[in-house]
């Protein structure tokens, strides 16, 4: 399987030669330095997303599923504060993910993932001088399933970047929303962390990503979620995981 079937090079010059690659990756990297936000609209041509569907649809079966309350930060509650403190503010979050075994060896989201020219390219982007693929084999390179009802509250991420491929939309919301840059590695700005949380408008974007498009986003610092789901269509997006050390894996609390 040649992932470059599948990749809109077209469009999108990937590898890394002459001035077109240049100019794309600059206009990544100003994305990201304005915002922490990129995205390639069409990345995967519209020709080609019904075998990214049916792929989905065939593993999904495997997805493992997940409801609980979390805050923003993946953090206990801290009773010592003020009810309307973010810490303190809980919201349900469901959602499940297919692990990278299931996906099996004729897949296309593996293929693209593990494709050379892939990762360099999302390396150059991203301007990072350490940059591996994750050696977890159970999640490497995943499939997350939203159904209706579903979603993801707002939080911030625990890694510096992710990288996302969209594939199906939900019948109706699913919406990306993120107000960047809203906190620093000296300064959690909980008095604007506590504004988006309450809705203000003029500290949120919201993105309608398409089948098709890649997003790069650094979301350690920017905080985001993924807007509720309705309908009966499953919301699928793979999300590859890149690391800036080699041969990591995840915690065995993390696997179980």
């Amino acid at each position: 399987m040649n992932p470059s079937e599948y990749i809109d090079t077209a469009r999108f010059t990937i590898e890394s030669a002459g001035r077109r690659y240049s100019v794309l990756v600059d206009q990544l990297r100003a994305d990201l330095q304005a915002d922490g936000c990129a995205v390639l609209k069409g990345f995967v041509g519209p020709e080609r997303i019904a075998d990214l569907v049916a792929e989905c649809d065939r593993v999904a079966k495997h997805g493992h599923r997940n409801f609980n309350r979390t805050n923003a930060y993946f953090t206990q509650d801290h009773p010592d504060l003020p009810a309307s403190h973010p810490l303190r503010r809980f919201y349900d979050r469901s959602n499940a993910f297919v692990p990278a075994d299931k996906l099996g060896a004729d897949s296309i989201i593996r293929a693209i993932y593990e494709w050379p020219p892939f990762a360099l390219f999302i390396q150059a982007a991203l301007g990072e001088s350490r940059f591996y693929r994750y050696a977890d084999p159970l999640a490497d390179v995943i499939v997350n399933l939203a159904e209706a009802g579903g979603g993801f509250p707002w939080h911030f991420d625990t890694n510096n970047f992710t990288v996302t491929l969209a594939i199906q939309n939900a019948d109706s919301g699913g919406d990306f929303q993120y107000s960047p840059r809203l906190r620093t590695p000296t300064d959690e700005n909980y008095t604007g962390v506590e504004a988006v949380l309450d809705g203000d408008p003029t500290l949120i974007r919201t993105l309608v990503l398409e089948p098709g498009d890649l997003q790069i986003f650094k979301g350690r610092y920017s905080l985001h979620r993924v807007m509720p789901l309705w309908g009966p269509r499953i919301r699928y997006v793979a999300i590859f995981s890149f690391v800036t050390e080699p041969g990591m894996v995840g915690s065995p609390e993390r696997t179980r």
